[in-house]
């Protein structure tokens, strides 16, 4: 079976990779804690590359370049909170929180916000300042209305695809930077490569990883005619899958490189720390597994067993 991306939006991805790299990865994301000028050139750099231009909505492959470029924004660390941008709804940024302990990433940019929670209700937050957070550096705790209307299913079930687009850059990046740590790092008179356990661990992210990518395309090319209840479960699953692999490449990359990994010197510190708001918001891997137990009996879960099943 071949699941590769079209050749136009492949092109489109190594565009926006070289653009995006181009304002400095992780050491940049790094600066821009305490730099809001990183953070203004990462917006501009989107602009170049016709971010905010596409229709992620109702154009099938704006919707295919939107995921490409969010992965190229985890791979990058970029620190702008694009899939909120993307999902604008009249010119304030969507952000997906949970309303017991609302917290928004980047939510102290100037600009409007709409809050929404994994049912759609829809909120009017107001952010507060940020309070630094070594796990989540641009987190901010947000003051929630009461909940005013709802937001479209399609639009939640969009966010959290395309934050799962934006964990796996970050997770595809650190399994890059420890293959490349492994194979140079000379330990007992030869490569860390060389030893089985490493080898093992390795393989074990790299096929998570893999596994994590096919889903992704999976998930983004499921066609319109699909129930609504199924597209909803289809972009739970695939945050849970997200999730869970980038707890695991992301404590395998940090075990391997050693004291090393810890240190913001290191790139694989400063990917997982930015990556943490979209590892545990707006719920933790357990609640979004309890949201999909009951699409099991209903058939919106899909699974070998997926026809409804009398309770």
């Amino acid at each position: 079976m071949k699941t590769d991306l079209p050749q136009d939006i492949c092109d489109f991805a190594d565009v926006a990779t070289k653009r995006l790299t181009r304002l400095g990865g992780p050491p940049a994301a790094l600066r821009a804690e305490t730099d809001d000028e990183v953070r203004r050139s990462a917006r501009a750099a989107l602009s170049e590359v016709g971010a905010f231009e596409l229709d992620v909505r109702s154009a099938v492959d704006d919707l295919l370049a939107a995921a490409v470029l969010c992965q190229s924004a985890g791979a990058t660390a970029l620190p702008y909170p694009l899939v909120e941008e993307l999902l604008t709804i009249d010119g304030a940024r969507l952000a997906l929180v949970n309303p017991d302990a609302p917290r928004i990433d980047h939510g102290d940019l100037p600009g409007d916000w709409i809050a929404a929670d994994l049912d759609g209700n829809r909120y009017h937050p107001q952010p507060g300042p940020r309070t630094n957070a070594k796990l989540g550096p641009f987190l901010v705790p947000a003051t929630l209305s009461a909940p005013d209307g709802t937001v479209p299913a399609a639009d939640v079930n969009l966010h959290l695809v395309l934050g799962s687009w934006r964990i796996l850059g970050a997770v595809q990046q650190s399994l890059r930077i420890v293959t490349e740590h492994v194979r140079a790092r000379i330990q007992f008179g030869k490569p860390l490569a060389d030893f089985q356990a490493v080898r093992f661990a390795v393989a074990d992210a790299a096929v998570a990883v893999r596994g994590l990518h096919e889903l992704a395309k999976y998930t983004i090319s499921r066609p319109e005619s699909v129930a609504p209840q199924v597209r909803s479960a289809d972009a739970l699953v695939l945050r849970l899958r997200a999730s869970d692999t980038a707890r695991q490449v992301l404590r395998t990359s940090h075990q391997l490189l050693g004291a090393l990994g810890f240190c913001d010197e290191s790139d694989v510190s400063v990917l997982d720390r930015h990556t943490q708001p979209l590892i545990r918001l707006p719920l933790s891997t357990e609640e979004l597994a309890l949201r999909l137990i009951p699409g099991v009996p209903d058939g919106s879960l899909e699974t070998l067993f997926s026809a409804p099943v009398s309770a």
